[in-house]
């Protein structure tokens, strides 16, 4: 079986507030892009001291392989429903650390390729419930649509938000962002405008109006991350963005974008349709 988990973006994140559990409260739109991995699972003989064999190429992945999202999620499942032994291959595309949930997709689309190859006759509601406990992001990517996320992003209500007229353009820098720093830097409030109004609006409205939290102190740690916001605009971009918390920047356009000489080569450079 071949996957491909794909990454997405949000259009606005508003933190709202910090919970009890330590979590804050967002309201984010997510939308899915064409940007993928590649996930491939096969059945395997497996043996006395692992039911899963991992590999993986492209992007280096850091870390224990045992705390990669794919084999969390093998084993949530597996401690359920018993599951077989299985050879997974990871080619990693989506890059680290750059708020597009490349990781959370993984997860979440290895949920739906075992549901799929074990027959297990899971819903979504149930697959949901399963990713919830891999990551905050990881329902999102069971059904893959636009929605608009709550609580901890965990809490999503599908939008009818067609981009399928625009480009999208993904741009990164070669700097790393930490997550836990981006919000202990965020300073929660109650958002200007509630963004299930502000994306029926106007593309050209959503400059004035659907903001990323992320991007103050995002771009006081790293300024090199808003010049990128600056020349995605300067370059066409009807509107432009962080995207997460991470350090891509997103453009969206309304013709094929030039981007790549806008950039030194060491920027990860990405465009597609939406």
């Amino acid at each position: 079986m071949i996957l491909f988990p794909n990454a997405k973006i949000n259009i606005g994140l508003n933190i709202i507030n910090k919970r009890p559990d330590g979590f804050h409260n967002i309201e984010t739109v997510m939308v899915p892009i064409r940007l993928t991995d590649i996930l491939t699972l096969h059945r395997w003989d497996g043996s006395l001291e692992t039911k899963t064999r991992f590999t993986a190429t492209g992007l280096k992945i850091d870390g224990n392989p045992e705390d990669n999202l794919v084999i969390k999620a093998y084993q949530l499942l597996d401690k359920q429903f018993q599951l077989p032994a299985i050879d997974i291959h990871l080619h990693k595309t989506i890059p680290f650390g750059a708020g597009m949930g490349g990781g959370s997709a993984d997860g979440a689309f290895m949920l739906k390729g075992l549901n799929q190859l074990f027959q297990l006759h899971l819903s979504d509601i149930q697959l949901e419930a399963f990713a919830a406990q891999l990551g905050s992001d990881c329902p999102f990517f069971i059904k893959n649509i636009p929605a608009i996320a709550s609580g901890r992003g965990e809490l999503l209500v599908p939008v009818p938000l067609d981009l399928s007229a625009y480009w999208l353009a993904v741009v990164i820098p070669p700097l790393g962002i930490s997550t836990k720093e981006a919000y202990a830097r965020v300073k929660p409030k109650a958002p200007d405008f509630r963004l299930e109004k502000c994306i029926t609006d106007s593309m050209h409205e959503w400059k004035n109006r659907i903001v990323n939290d992320f991007e103050p102190s995002v771009y006081e740690q790293k300024p090199e991350i808003g010049g990128v916001k600056d020349k995605l605009f300067a370059l066409g971009a009807l509107y432009a963005s962080l995207s997460g918390s991470g350090a891509a920047s997103y453009g969206i356009f309304s013709s094929e974008p030039e981007i790549s000489k806008a950039f030194p080569p060491s920027y990860f450079k990405w465009f597609s349709r939406l």
